[in-house]
């Protein structure tokens, strides 16, 4: 057969062959589709499949084997709670219905843990003039500034706040601050009282360091027959420069604080208002001794 005869041939042949049909591009992506959609759900169903045996098995197992509920048992191969040194989960309690905040002078319990009105905030009240009264002369202490914003820092403040219930005694946490001025110059002193009930520290350096967390370079110094803790210098918190610590006999705890410092370090007293003896002294005073 010649060339020509073949390319003929072929050409016939071709003629004779039904052309497939052109790419349509929406067609081929549903079809991609639909086979994805096919393979997720056969893996979900085989991911059922695994959890519905797994879920079993468990269930199998704490039937046939399980110990009996509240008697510290285990199932084989198990250890009780007392003999593995863990403690079994407690049984769920009911939901309290009784709000833990103390009773106001209404007869109500209180909004939150400030008293704002009654013994308690009056009590606060009492510790502010208290501490202003101990402000040694030469030193003033402002009024607060009429129609003061609220982001800024009174110049005098007191606040009775309920601290905690301790085998059902209420403490409470009595604070009160003054700004002292000499001069152009400006510092502040702290009274904070705990009254009886606390679980605060009795060692008297353990105690000075639970005020506000501040720690710092604490000496013990005597006043009469008690020993009191005076912090002298802080270690890395500074919003104090000086504090002290008492725990009453009764168990009232006070602590008294100063600082040269309010507002402008560049402004700052040039003294501290209190020796550390005198601040020592303050930490017992009856003054500050609050139920």
């Amino acid at each position: 057969m010649k060339g020509e005869e073949l390319r003929e041939a072929l050409r016939h042949e071709m003629a004779g062959v039904v052309p497939p049909p052109p790419l349509d591009a929406t067609t081929a992506l549903g079809a991609a589709r639909r086979t994805r959609a096919r393979r997720r759900t056969g893996w979900a169903c085989a991911g059922s499949a695994a959890v519905v045996l797994a879920v079993a098995g468990v269930a199998a197992v704490g039937t046939t084997g399980a110990g009996v509920p509240g008697t510290g048992t285990a199932g084989p191969g198990g250890l009780s709670p007392a003999a593995s040194g863990t403690k079994p989960s407690p049984a769920p309690s009911a939901p309290e219905t009784a709000s833990p905040w103390p009773t106001g002078p209404d007869g109500r319990p209180q909004e939150d843990r400030t008293a704002r009105a009654g013994n308690r905030h009056d009590q606060a009240v009492r510790l502010l003039n208290e501490l202003i009264s101990a402000v040694p002369a030469g030193y003033v202490v402002p009024e607060n500034r009429p129609n003061q914003p609220v982001d800024d820092d009174p110049q005098r403040s007191s606040q009775a706040e309920f601290e905690d219930r301790v085998e059902g005694v209420d403490v409470w946490r009595y604070t009160s601050t003054a700004t002292v001025t000499q001069g152009d110059r400006t510092g502040r002193v702290l009274v904070e009282v705990y009254t009886r009930g606390n679980t605060l520290p009795t060692e008297p350096c353990a105690l000075t360091r639970q005020f506000w967390g501040m720690q710092g370079e604490c000496q013990v110094v005597t006043v009469g027959e008690a020993k009191v803790g005076v912090v002298v210098r802080p270690t890395v918190d500074r919003r104090f420069e000086q504090w002290s610590a008492y725990r009453h006999p009764d168990g009232v705890v006070t602590f008294v604080a100063q600082t040269p410092n309010f507002g402008s370090p560049q402004h700052g007293l040039a003294k501290l208002p209190f020796t550390v003896p005198q601040l020592a002294a303050l930490a017992m005073d009856d003054r500050f001794h609050l139920q």
